[in-house]
């Protein structure tokens, strides 16, 4: 079986992806590792300033696009490393028989299976505005807190100042907003944008994190009929 890739929204979040199929995967041999076909397509508009307005460039067709032609090379599913393009689902799978891996309600499961019942979201700000996480896990039976302005403004600036650009996470603003997030009762804060999941892989964080990215890492593994490395059996703890 082989997994699709629609990757590039960021390039370097696709690549980690990457590394997480390979970490994740348990296998003794190059040849039980999974088949992927990976479009690392960075062109493809921004999806944040489209959904909330500041942009007339749909990331859609192109989106859809890569899934026909991932559907042609006969994937057995698709993964979108971009959780924002997550907005799309619907209108995605509408146009591809293939399965397409919806990566946040796979966090619900996870959450919904540890007994978690209020759930701390950092995402970009065309993620929290949609509300597709808060609908999602709602849905499931949990509830849902956010940043105020002051800390989505720090989320921000951790997603496309620092991590897009290249530059070193402000680990402050990281700490505050998670501290902040607590406050508000949250007992899992989830890295709701692959650039998050960058700082994550980079930087110690602490405990009480669920990495969406690790999430539809591990569903897209089991979708393609392999196995979970043991050492990823449990994603987050709760706090």
């Amino acid at each position: 079986m082989s997994l699709g890739v629609i990757g590039g929204l960021g390039p370097m979040a696709t690549a980690y992806f990457m590394e997480l199929i390979i970490k994740m995967t348990k296998a003794d041999t190059d040849q039980e590792h999974l088949e992927m076909i990976i479009y690392n397509c960075p062109q493809i508009p921004d999806r944040t300033a489209f959904i909330l307005g500041k942009s007339k460039e749909n990331p859609l067709p192109r989106i859809i696009e890569l899934g026909q032609r991932l559907q042609e090379q006969q994937v057995d599913c698709i993964a979108i490393p971009c959780i924002t393009a997550h907005y799309f689902h619907e209108e995605i799978s509408k146009e591809i028989s293939v399965e397409v891996i919806h990566g946040i309600r796979e966090c619900g499961k996870l959450l919904k299976e540890a007994g978690a019942d209020r759930i701390g979201i950092m995402a970009t700000d065309g993620t929290i505005s949609s509300g597709i996480f808060q609908k999602e896990l709602e849905k499931m039976g949990m509830e849902v807190v956010i940043p105020d302005q002051i800390h989505q403004e720090m989320v921000m600036s951790l997603i496309y100042h620092d991590v897009k650009a290249g530059k070193a996470p402000n680990m402050e603003h990281f700490q505050k907003v998670g501290d902040h997030l607590r406050t508000q009762g949250a007992q899992v804060i989830i890295l709701g944008c692959t650039e998050l999941s960058i700082i994550k892989k980079e930087n110690e964080i602490g405990m009480g994190y669920l990495d969406a990215m690790e999430a539809l890492a591990r569903a897209s593994i089991l979708a393609c009929g392999k196995e979970v490395n043991s050492d990823y059996e449990k994603l987050f703890i709760l706090l």
